[in-house]
């Protein structure tokens, strides 16, 4: 009779896979004893895996190279890394040392780049594309770079007064893109993103307030899909309508040049995971190629932003199972040493799930449980697995416990949690660990940050 865990996730999936595998009962990630790091720096405990970042770098690119040369496409591909998806110097470092290009969304965005330009870490020939609603402190830091000289730089308009606001701050001529204000799907409350520019307006704006102007070139034209880059009819619709703007300003604006289709490359959230990257990226280029021919234009040079596919599978987060709690005859609580809204915010704020799964004790029998965050809010909890609407763990034990991780958490959750800042119910920030490989491959660790103190907390709130 298979009633161990192990049994359990071996009948529902293929196991092991790419980045998990078992070692004396125990789940590794990537070739990681993740119960090492848990007896050397404790729980709960978030960590980075840095080499994941450069290899789905490295994927993508292969996808697009590998596209281009079966249509034999005259355009070049750009990756772009959104920072966004997490700011921190060690995840932008790492993408910047894969050959990116960087996508911003506000003028604090541009003193990070500015500070890793004037430390070298970004040279002249690389790129970054300001994208978001521009507010003063945005333009002026954009102007800034612009005047300086020292990198490419893209503002990408959201709006019809941007072009004037930027042109007050500078006299440098300048190239820019047009974001276009895609339509959503029909199960939004909205029809048109609040972002952007609607699809016919964007060869009016171009005439009146770009071609005649000196000092401003019209660069690329931007596409974004808010449920990403899926092979589903709306997606495909989308594109076409996007294609039929770009080849209309192509024939009236020869400095048109770049096609941005943005980002939306999912995250695996489940160890049932299917998505075919190759063929999307094979069937995205051919579709822009074919438009291209049949209008007899060039093609473009295509342009991605992915921030949560360059950095979320990079990311994992590990508690500890404190106590069982029966609350009724059906409903068994399994209570974590920390807490879900402010960890893991997406999973409470939206309802996004994650790879779980035990660390330890894999060989043991196990029971369908609810887990709850110990904050005193109702919300703070995490109740089904994705494909599986439930949760089943390795049954409780006082005397043995239990580790549990989620996994693929990189992207997001630090800053929408508010990393080092105050949290809900003062539940203190996990420890923060850094691991990589060395030049032989070797695993190396390093903790980033301590879990917060009673003094941070005491010091922001004024005591």
């Amino acid at each position: 009779m298979k009633t161990k865990y192990i049994d359990l996730i071996d009948q529902t999936y293929y196991f092991p896979q790419e980045e998990f595998a078992l070692r004396d009962d125990h789940l590794l990630f990537h070739g990681i004893e993740l119960m090492d790091l848990v007896k050397e720096y404790g729980s709960p405990l978030k960590f980075m895996y840095l080499p994941k970042i450069t290899e789905n770098i490295s994927r993508a690119k292969g996808w697009f190279a590998d596209a281009i040369h079966k249509y034999d496409y005259k355009g070049n591909y750009h990756y772009c890394y959104c920072t966004k998806s997490s700011h921190f110097r060690h995840v932008i470092e790492r993408a910047l040392d894969a050959g990116v290009f960087l996508e911003t969304s506000s003028g604090y965005d541009l003193s990070i780049v500015e500070t890793l330009l004037g430390e070298g870490k970004i040279k002249p020939e690389d790129m970054v594309v300001c994208n978001g609603f521009k507010q003063e402190n945005y333009v002026t830091k954009i102007a800034d770079l612009l005047d300086r000289d020292a990198m490419k730089v893209l503002p990408v308009l959201d709006n019809f007064v941007e072009i004037d606001q930027i042109k007050e701050k500078t006299k440098k001529p300048f190239s820019v893109g047009i974001r276009i204000a895609s339509e959503e799907e029909p199960k939004f409350e909205f029809y048109t993103s609040r972002l952007g520019i609607g699809y016919k307006n964007i060869v009016p704006f171009y005439k009146q307030y770009i071609r005649d102007d000196e000092q401003v070139s019209l660069k690329m034209l931007h596409f974004f899909i808010n449920t990403g880059i899926r092979d589903t009819a709306y997606y495909w619709n989308e594109l076409q309508k996007c294609l039929r703007v770009y080849v209309a300003l192509k024939k009236i604006c020869p400095s048109l040049d770049s096609l941005n289709i943005g980002g939306g490359f999912p995250v695996k959230n489940s160890l049932a995971f299917s998505y075919d990257y190759a063929y999307m990226v094979d069937e995205i280029v051919n579709q822009i190629r074919i438009a291209c021919e049949e209008a007899e234009v060039p093609v473009p040079d295509i342009y991605t932003e992915f921030g949560s596919y360059t950095v979320g599978e990079s990311g994992g987060t590990i508690y500890k199972v404190l106590y069982q709690k029966q609350q009724n005859d059906r409903e068994k609580w399994n209570m974590i040493d920390s807490s879900f809204i402010t960890t893991m915010p997406d999973s409470w704020a939206i309802n996004k799930r994650f790879i779980m799964l035990a660390l330890n004790r894999w060989s043991d029998t196990y029971e369908r449980v609810l887990l709850g965050g110990v904050t005193c809010d109702s919300d703070d909890y995490y109740n089904s697995e994705q494909h599986v609407n439930a949760i089943y763990l390795p049954r409780f034990s006082k005397t043995y416990p239990l580790y549990i991780g989620f996994f693929n958490t990189g992207a997001y959750q630090e800053t929408i949690g508010g990393f080092g800042g105050l949290q809900h119910c003062l539940i203190p920030q996990p420890k923060y660990v850094l691991i990589d490989r060395d030049e032989n491959g070797e695993i190396t660790t390093k903790l980033f940050k301590g879990q917060q103190t009673a003094d941070e907390f005491l010091n922001q709130l004024g005591y």
